[in-house]
C-alpha cells in the first residue's frame, strides 16, 4: 500500500529526544569500550513473526542522527504484510552507530509495526462490509500522530486528532450539561460551519433525541449487534454512525454486519503488542 510519509520536521523532535534518553550523560559506554572507532558493519531489520510494519523512517533516522554514513536500504515498506523471517531493512555503515542506534530504532519500529498489526486484524476481520476501522484519542502521550499513522498502516483509519477537531460530546458533558438537548444545543450555537458534531448514546431513545435535534454523527456506545441493527435503521442515513465498546477480532464481523459506518477500537494504539523485529549481523 502507498502511505504518505511523516514529515522529518515532525519525526526529528521525538527521534533526537529518545536518543538522548537512552544515551544519558556519557553515551554508550559499552560500545565505546568494545568496538573499534573505525570498525564498520552490516545488519538487517528482520521480522521474527507475522504482522505488518510501520516506523522505518523512525528507525531509519534513530541511525543516521547518531551517524550520518550509516546507509538504510528498506527492503519492505511500511504497510508491507510480513512472515516471520523476512528483512525488513539492510544496514551497512560505522558499527558503533548500528549498536549505538540498535534500542531506539527498534523501539519505534517494533511499537508501531505492532499497532500496525493489531489494526490490519481487525481490518481483515471485517473485510466485506462497510465499515471503517478508526483509532482514538487513546495514545501515548507525545506519539499520538505516530500512532495514528501506524493505524492508517494497518488499512484503517483516523479518529479526531485532538479535541479541536471535531465536537464529541460523551456522557460526562451530556450529564453536566443536563441533558441531550442543552448539550447539542449549546455546541451548535458555538459550532463553525466546518465543525462536525458527534455524540455519544446508549440508547434508542437517545439516539431518536440526537438525530431530532441534527447531530452529524452518533457514537452507539457498547450496543450489542442486534440493537446495533436497530439504531443503523433509525438513522437510515441522517448521520453517521459509529460503534464502540470491546471491539475485538472476534466481536467485530458481527457489528460490522449491523451496518454501521465505523468502529473505533482504542486498544489499537494504547495496549497493542509489540511486534518482534530483531537486528542482526550479517
Amino acid at each position: 500500500m502507498s502511505l504518505s510519509p511523516l514529515p522529518r520536521l515532525m519525526l526529528e523532535p521525538v527521534v533526537r529526544a529518545a536518543l538522548l534518553e537512552d544515551l544519558g550523560r556519557a553515551g554508550d559506554i559499552t560500545t565505546q569500550a568494545i568496538v573499534p572507532s573505525d570498525a564498520s558493519g552490516k545488519m538487517v531489520l528482520a521480522a521474527r513473526q507475522q504482522g505488518v510494519v510501520a516506523g522505518l523512517d523512525l528507525a531509519a533516522l534513530a541511525f543516521t542522527l547518531i551517524d550520518p554514513e550509516i546507509v538504510v536500504k528498506v527492503e519492505r515498506a511500511d504497510g508491507s504484510r510480513l512472515e516471520a523471517g523476512d528483512v525488513i531493512a539492510t544496514l551497512a555503515g560505522p558499527a558503533r552507530g548500528l549498536l549505538t542506534a540498535e534500542r531506539v530504532a527498534l523501539n519505534f519500529l517494533s511499537h508501531l509495526s505492532g499497532i500496525a498489526s493489531a489494526t490490519a486484524g481487525i481490518v481483515d476481520a471485517v473485510r466485506g462490509h462497510k465499515a471503517k476501522i478508526v483509532c482514538t484519542r487513546k495514545t501515548t502521550p507525545g506519539l499520538r500522530a505516530l500512532e495514528k499513522y501506524a493505524v492508517r498502516a494497518g488499512g484503517g483509519s483516523n479518529h479526531r486528532f485532538g479535541l479541536d477537531d471535531a465536537m464529541l460530546i460523551k456522557d460526562n458533558h451530556i450529564a453536566i450539561a443536563g441533558g441531550i438537548r442543552p448539550a447539542i444545543e449549546r455546541a451548535r450555537a458555538n459550532a463553525g460551519h466546518l465543525v462536525k458534531i458527534e455524540i455519544e448514546v446508549d440508547t434508542l431513545a437517545q439516539l431518536q433525541e440526537a438525530l431530532e435535534l441534527g447531530a452529524d454523527a452518533v457514537l452507539l456506545d457498547n450496543m450489542a449487534p442486534d440493537m446495533l441493527r436497530q439504531a443503523v435503521q433509525l438513522v437510515g442515513g441522517r448521520a453517521v454512525t459509529e460503534a464502540s465498546g470491546r471491539v475485538t477480532p472476534a466481536t467485530a464481523p458481527a457489528i460490522a454486519a449491523a451496518g454501521v459506518d465505523m468502529i473505533s477500537v482504542g486498544w489499537l494504539t494504547h495496549s497493542a503488542p509489540i511486534l518482534d523485529i530483531g537486528l542482526d549481523c550479517e
